[in-house]
């Protein structure tokens, strides 16, 4: 696992663990990043959370941190991230020259992107290199555009799923549920810290993270999705295009009788993970979710892309130690990878049908930042 330890500063604003809600929480214009952010002069006019993806795929394109560009005395010091510096100037350039390439060759679709050239390397490769074109081309099964696999059927691949997990009947049965465990990630320094869950069917989700400085809360309360808490760089940051969807699949999971009619298109595909053959399931909105089946028929791995003006840049959820619970079998622990950010989530109980207050499913409070 490659870790951006200073992204923190500012990763930490965005681990969008999904969360909950009654709909009763009216939408508000997110906050932009020109209105938060007083430096930006070409990402300007795009939700905070979104603005926050297109730094990451600087970092995941680049293969290194925040400060990479930025002064190393932002990893303490917010404000710092103002500070001008010549990589900062490059790249705003460089943002400029993929736009017109972009415009010019191919009528304004994202076919080019910082990782296009990069790929994980300060300096793009110019080179053939000999290594990749003779040795083993290795497959990233967390692609868009795959070959379909018309053996199976996306309506065989669900109905398999909720025959591993213990039939319809029993997933219809759970009405709510409230986990406890830990949490860990870039924000705790991997340190492992106290975490509350509370879901409620059909698809509502809260997240609450014990940490040092106060408690974190990412919500989903149906319609619309916050974060708020010492780690966000907003007192409330509204989730917004993928981040919100992601939110929703993520609240979806904990009740996946309605998952196969969360989107009107699939399209079948295989590959590996880790060396296990796996189903991808991928839903019809240009392609950017996909759902990955164990040849059980298990969940193992959720991945939902977010357009940003970089590019499409994706969050991949890994679903591990299924369990049984109230005859349904649900991961206790999963994993957040995103290109700015990691945590994982490891639970040692949930509760079914447990009665919980409609209250915890409501746009948080905004928070105060600990940084």
């Amino acid at each position: 696992m490659r870790v951006f330890p200073a992204a923190v500063a500012i990763a930490a604003a965005l681990c969008l663990a999904g969360a909950a809600a009654q709909g009763q929480n009216s939408p508000q214009a997110p906050v932009m990043s020109d209105e938060v952010f007083k430096s930006v002069q070409v990402l300007k006019g795009i939700p905070v959370d979104t603005f926050f993806e297109a730094m990451g795929m600087f970092a995941s394109s680049m293969g290194n941190d925040c400060t990479f560009c930025h002064v190393k005395e932002a990893y303490f010091d917010r404000a710092k991230f103002a500070v001008s510096t010549p990589k900062i100037v490059r790249a705003r350039g460089m943002i400029l020259m993929m736009n017109a390439l972009n415009n010019t060759y191919f009528k304004g679709e994202q076919r080019v992107t910082c990782f296009t050239c990069h790929r994980g390397n300060n300096t793009p490769v110019r080179e053939p290199d000999l290594a990749l074109q003779y040795g083993a081309f290795p497959e990233d099964p967390n692609v868009i555009a795959f070959p379909e696999y018309s053996l199976v059927s996306a309506e065989t691949l669900f109905e398999k799923y909720f025959q591993a997990i213990g039939g319809r009947q029993r997933v219809a049965a759970l009405s709510s549920l409230v986990g406890k465990g830990t949490y860990e990630g870039f924000d705790t320094a991997f340190a492992k810290i106290p975490v509350e869950i509370y879901s409620k069917a059909p698809n509502l989700r809260t997240m609450v993270v014990k940490m040092g400085g106060g408690e974190s809360f990412r919500v989903f309360d149906g319609r619309n999705g916050w974060m708020a808490g010492p780690d966000t760089p907003v007192p409330i940051l509204q989730l917004t295009g993928g981040n919100l969807e992601r939110a929703r699949l993520e609240a979806l999971v904990a009740f996946p009788a309605n998952i196969p009619q969360t989107f009107t298109q699939w399209k079948v595909g295989r590959t590996a993970i880790d060396g296990q053959e796996v189903f991808i399931v991928q839903g019809g909105d240009e392609g950017l979710t996909n759902f990955y089946f164990d040849q059980s028929g298990l969940l193992v791995r959720l991945v939902r892309w977010t357009v940003t003006p970089v590019g499409r840049v994706p969050t991949q959820i890994d679903y591990t130690d299924h369990r049984d619970v109230h005859g349904v079998k649900m991961p206790f622990q999963w994993t957040v990878s995103q290109t700015y950010m990691q945590m994982s989530v490891a639970l040692s109980e949930i509760r079914p049908n447990a009665s919980i207050d409609a209250a915890k499913f409501n746009k948080p409070a905004p928070g105060k930042s600990d940084r």
